[in-house]
């Protein structure tokens, strides 16, 4: 979504560009919601409704109900004009009497289901998130939880930089120097955030080098706790935080990934941070064509259901086989990288996702077919992120960050 949103408004002015993103990221983020909301008002059900007047109509909603800056009847009479040209006259004045009903019934409670009657229902339409999704975490987790959860996921996420070279502390000393107040996020993590409002990218230079990267993500690398001087492999590395994050103690890092583009991705970071100890390649993590090493991460491809704050448009891509067919993916993936950790070396497997398919369970598997292998214990983060059997468990409710899951792994010498 980011690259795609990229494409189109690349030549916007800034405020224009803000407008538009949180217009894009904020109609995805509550598609759902809008999409229950619209459906009392239409008659045979808003996903019945042209594609493009459909998408419209979302937009005008979104801008009458929570964007407080755009004046109702502007929003609506905007919306009309778009639906008319793409649809025409017949169209616009649908769109005109569904979005001014719209906004004389609101968003209230009593526009939603009762929640204490209809826990699903509610979830998936005030929380805006798919039935199959919302049903398997009541399925683990109390309702109370998940509703935290799908309130998280509906955030707009922070902004955090991870400085390269020097302390925390000097790094919010350069940015408050320039203007910027920042602020260090601790709870383990060598993260700053930068306030709503302040550009990231001029963040980036004034701290450089510096990478952009959520405490979750922060809290694996810190989680693997790379022994200074070690030889490193990050087997899916793209776009390549993590590979630099752990370029600050190791003497040497591959970081590989399958896909050109991406692992060009990592090249360009590495090259706008200077870090000549990370090494970008194209290669499969399924085959890496590389010797044994100190540390091999696996920072697998997965469902991303920890990210989907940031990634709103996740949570309608995804579909209710993923994370089983990830799980075997990441399987794969983890049997190949088992062969590239030295003797005594360690193994650090880690996802974004909350699903214990492609979670504990894989790591559950790899252990029991590969028994030179044992979970390794660390006070490298705070106990407060390791849950009972030594895992790394960040959920995105409890941190404000986004979720992550990762176990490490020591081979026997």
């Amino acid at each position: 979504m980011d690259r795609a949103f990229d494409g189109v408004a690349g030549t916007l002015e800034d405020r224009e560009r803000r407008f538009c993103h949180e217009l894009a990221w904020g109609t995805t983020r509550f598609r759902g919601r809008l999409d229950h909301l619209l459906d009392a008002f239409v008659r045979d059900g808003i996903e019945n409704t042209d594609p493009t007047v459909r998408e419209l109509l979302r937009l005008g909603t979104y801008q009458i109900l929570y964007m407080d800056r755009v004046p109702e009847y502007a929003a609506v009479s905007q919306t009309v004009d778009q639906v008319r040209e793409k649809a025409g006259k017949g169209a616009a004045g649908f769109a005109n009497a569904v979005l001014r009903k719209v906004g004389r019934a609101g968003d209230g409670p009593d526009r939603f289901p009762d929640p204490s009657a209809e826990p699903l229902d509610y979830l998936v339409a005030w929380g805006s998130h798919p039935r199959w999704l919302v049903s398997r975490w009541l399925e683990r987790m109390p309702f109370e939880e998940v509703e935290a959860l799908v309130r998280a996921n509906n955030r707009r996420p922070e902004s955090c930089l991870v400085p390269l070279e020097g302390s925390v502390t000097a790094a919010v000393d350069r940015l408050r120097g320039a203007g910027v107040e920042a602020e260090a996020v601790g709870q383990s993590s060598d993260c700053v955030r930068v306030p709503w409002g302040a550009s990231v990218a001029e963040a980036l230079t004034v701290a450089h080098p510096a990478i952009v990267q959520d405490p979750a993500a922060n809290l694996v690398v810190r989680f693997a706790d790379v022994p200074s001087g070690t030889m490193v492999a990050d087997l899916c590395a793209a776009p390549g935080g993590k590979a630099l994050a752990l370029s600050k103690k190791a003497a040497r890092v591959f970081a590989a990934d399958r896909s050109e583009p991406r692992t060009r991705m990592v090249r360009d970071n590495v090259e706008r941070t200077g870090r000549d100890n990370v090494s970008p390649l194209v290669a499969d993590a399924s085959a890496p064509p590389i010797g044994e090493v100190d540390v091999v991460v696996v920072d697998a491809p997965c469902s991303g259901t920890g990210t989907l704050a940031r990634h709103p448009d996740g949570r309608w891509r995804l579909a209710p086989e993923a994370p089983a067919s990830m799980g075997l993916l990441q399987r794969s993936i983890l049997g190949a990288a088992a062969g590239r950790v030295r003797k005594g070396g360690r193994l650090v497997y880690s996802t974004c996702t909350l699903e214990p398919e492609e979670n504990e369970r894989v790591v559950e598997d790899f252990l029991r077919d590969h028994p030179d292998f044992r979970l390794e214990p660390t006070d490298a983060v705070d106990p407060q992120w390791l849950d009972e059997r030594g895992h790394l468990r960040v959920w995105p409710q409890r941190s404000g960050f986004d979720g992550a899951f990762a176990a490490r792994m020591r081979r026997a010498p």
